[in-house]
């Protein structure tokens, strides 16, 4: 299990150019990529993506690229032919001219065109790039790594919280019905009303109240739901938009289990659950 949030550094160098690379990623739905990198390099933003794409699976990365020259003797080059036809030109200029002087070389390589720097296109930096792309990923995909394990810790701990809550629950479940009959009882002998405690519209209503306030399913769906959340934190890959479903899906049984329960301690159990979900709920978002 891996969190969404991370940060990675690569570096590489090559023919005197020294490539960095900063990743950094936050929680998103899907996977988002967004490259900075130096205009020239804009076409290499595919190549990237792809790379990306092959390691992570969901979240925002933000991907930072910077390029320096290592050795200025490796990014420039003396044009020979060049220097050596000035320098023909020059010498012939002065014995048509009676000139005085020598041509030394800084005055030679002073001329234009006699040192170049070599244009290079973004293809030619691409392998460079993805050299120190992977140790960037690699390190990135660690952080999410080591941060997943706290988060699986967290969820744990309290995914054990619900399921001791649901058990309280279902112990609880039994008792409402005998508690609603004898309360009902009780208020008809105070009111002094001559009721058979065994009158159909007594026994109708209780009937109806203990309909109303079954909970059976939604007991036996929670432990379900939590089954699968806890058997979801043991599996690899992106599990988050699953935690998220599941998450939803119990918030939707207590709510009901809360509307149904008729009873005090059942629903003080349901509103701690609740508290309880909504800080896995929030900490679900950010599961790649």
């Amino acid at each position: 299990m891996n969190s969404m949030t991370g940060y990675g550094r690569g570096e590489a160098s090559a023919a005197g150019t020294r490539c960095v690379i900063e990743c950094a990623s936050v929680n998103r739905k899907g996977l988002e990529v967004a490259c900075q990198l130096p205009r020239e390099l804009a076409a290499l933003e595919v190549s990237i993506r792809e790379a990306v794409a092959k390691r992570i699976s969901r979240g925002r990365v933000n991907i930072g690229v910077t390029l320096a020259a290592t050795d200025a003797r490796a990014t420039a080059e003396i044009d020979r032919a060049l220097a050596r036809d000035l320098l023909r030109e020059i010498r012939s200029l002065q014995k048509e001219l009676s000139l005085a002087g020598e041509v030394d070389v800084n005055t030679l390589l002073a001329l234009p065109g006699v040192i170049r720097t070599p244009q290079q296109t973004a293809a030619d930096y691409e392998p460079l790039i993805l050299r120190a792309l992977d140790p960037a990923l690699t390190a990135l995909s660690a952080m999410r790594a080591k941060e997943g394990k706290s988060l699986q810790r967290d969820f744990t701990k309290r995914l054990a919280f619900l399921n001791k809550a649901r058990a309280r629950m279902a112990r609880l479940a039994p008792e409402i019905v005998s508690r609603y009959r004898h309360d009902l009882h009780a208020r008809i002998e105070r009111s002094g009303i001559e009721f058979p405690i065994h009158d159909t519209r007594l026994v109708t209503e209780v009937a109806l109240f203990a309909e109303r306030c079954d909970v059976s399913e939604e007991l036996t769906r929670l432990e379900s739901h939590f089954a699968q959340f806890a058997e979801k934190l043991e599996s690899t890959g992106s599990i988050g938009r699953a935690l998220e479903f599941l998450t939803q899906e119990i918030y939707r049984e207590l709510n009901t289990l809360g509307s149904k329960a008729g009873d005090s301690a059942l629903t003080r159990l349901v509103v701690d659950s609740k508290v309880e979900l909504d800080k896995i709920r929030e900490q679900a978002l950010n599961v790649e």
